[in-house]
């Protein structure tokens, strides 16, 4: 498929006229390098929309390959793309996302997840809970039953190296 005039039409610029009949023959580096950009692109926004835009234009790369009109390959990027982005995109994301609770970063992070207990955690005597894959220091929120060793709570805040924790909601407190 050619892009540009045929040579009774050669402009002014030889150089650019052989630029654009090389670009005209291989419309596919230009879908390579549209995917290219995007996968960049990508890489700021870490939403994996571009993601599958890229996808999408490597077919359109594939396609102009087997030299193809450039209306099928428009066509084609854009079937890609969207099935990209139905299909792929959302498995995508639930992998590497927690959909659950936004955790955040550092301490603040730990609050609201699910610790076991180690050692009974109750009103007066501090015990132990794994959270996170470490053993903290724990002890029970306000109004919290005693929680026996093996038993699930949530940790409510942390203070300094100790969890504050409460049992979850129906759970049974006593050992699992």
């Amino acid at each position: 498929m050619r892009l540009v005039p045929d040579d009774d039409h050669v402009s002014s610029n030889p150089e650019r006229v052989g630029v654009m009949t090389w670009l005209s023959e291989n419309v596919w580096v230009a879908w390579i390098a549209l995917a290219i950009v995007l996968a960049a692109i990508e890489a700021l926004t870490v939403d994996f929309v571009f993601l599958m835009f890229a996808g999408g234009a490597l077919g359109g790369a594939l396609t102009a390959a087997l030299d193809l009109p450039f209306l099928a390959q428009c066509v084609v990027a854009a079937i890609i793309a969207v099935l990209l982005l139905v299909v792929v995109r959302p498995i995508i994301k639930r992998h590497f996302t927690d959909g659950e609770t936004d955790h955040g970063i550092g301490v603040a992070g730990l609050v609201g997840r699910e610790a076991v207990v180690l050692d009974t955690v109750t009103p007066h005597v501090g015990g132990r809970v794994r959270l996170g894959g470490e053993v903290w220091s724990a002890v029970l929120a306000e109004g919290s039953p005693v929680c026996e060793a093996g038993s699930e709570v949530q940790v409510k805040s942390i203070s300094g190296a100790t969890a504050i924790v409460a049992a979850l909601p129906g759970a049974d407190h006593r050992a699992l």
